[in-house]
């Protein structure tokens, strides 16, 4: 059942050195402030596991958390590069990154594969793609039925997966509506689970196509207001773009980056 826990104390309880880290929310519902406090924390050696890494993976990647990045698209959106991804990829700076990439309708297969308790999920789409020649984790199968050549991926179960939210009850069962993604599976693949919410509230009102994930299946729950800022959180606030503008100026250059992240983590020179 979920614990109502603060923001520090979750990611100093739920994540680990040397953990497999998913942080979801395609373009919405983005847990900004979870990825900053995991850097807070100093976690090293994660394997991070998203299907868009943006500007809090940027973060990531050059605080040093960061081994490995499993991923489908990589990217500041509407404005270009992730900087200091690059700078890991082809310097090693500020520690050397391996890459696994696969498609998004992979990423998306393996989070449902690993909610559903299956080793791994058959598709099509890398088809006439050579992601296959690149990634040791697609290969072929051959459907047993029709003899059609299709493509396994294994399943994704995370150490802990984290997601942002607008709201939960005091029992820790969590709502979510607009743009989901694939929270929802990334939750249910996952051993661990940490959810930051908008506001933790006496009682859930029914919405129209909102998500509810029940307490049972979540680890922990964290009041973190405006916690997916500057991404947006759909019936409280707007995605910030400028942001995601400013990001590039501090990303690109790694004076700029040391000094955002001094401020983030309150050291001093």
């Amino acid at each position: 059942m979920a614990e109502l826990l603060s923001l520090e104390e979750a990611v100093a309880r739920l994540v680990h050195d040397g953990d497999t880290v998913a942080l979801e929310g395609f373009t919405h519902l983005i847990p900004v402030a979870a990825g900053q406090e995991i850097i807070r924390q100093r976690r090293r050696d994660l394997t991070l596991v998203r299907m868009t890494p943006d500007i809090v993976y940027d973060q990531l990647i050059g605080a040093g958390c960061a081994r490995k990045l499993i991923f489908s698209w990589g990217g500041n959106p509407g404005v270009g590069s992730l900087h200091r991804f690059r700078d890991a990829v082809q310097h090693d700076w500020p520690v050397p990154l391996e890459i696994e990439e696969h498609s998004h309708a992979g990423m998306a297969n393996r989070y449902v594969a690993g909610a559903s308790g299956l080793p791994f999920a058959v598709l099509r789409g890398y088809t006439g793609t050579d992601l296959p020649a690149q990634t040791e984790t697609i290969k072929p199968i051959t459907c047993p039925f029709t003899g059609e050549r299709l493509t396994a991926v294994p399943a994704l179960n995370p150490d802990v997966s984290i997601v942002h939210a607008q709201r939960a009850d005091r029992s820790g069962n969590v709502q979510m509506w607009g743009i989901t993604g694939v929270q929802k599976e990334a939750v249910l693949a996952a051993k661990r689970s940490l959810v930051t919410v908008e506001e933790i509230v006496d009682e859930l009102e029914p919405r129209p196509g909102a998500v509810v994930l029940p307490a049972w299946v979540v680890s922990a729950v964290a009041e973190v207001p405006g916690g997916a800022k500057p991404s947006y959180a759909a019936g409280y606030y707007e995605r910030d773009n400028a942001a995601y503008q400013a990001w590039d100026k501090v990303g690109r250059d790694r004076d700029e980056f040391t000094t955002w992240l001094n401020e983030l983590t309150g050291v001093t020179a």
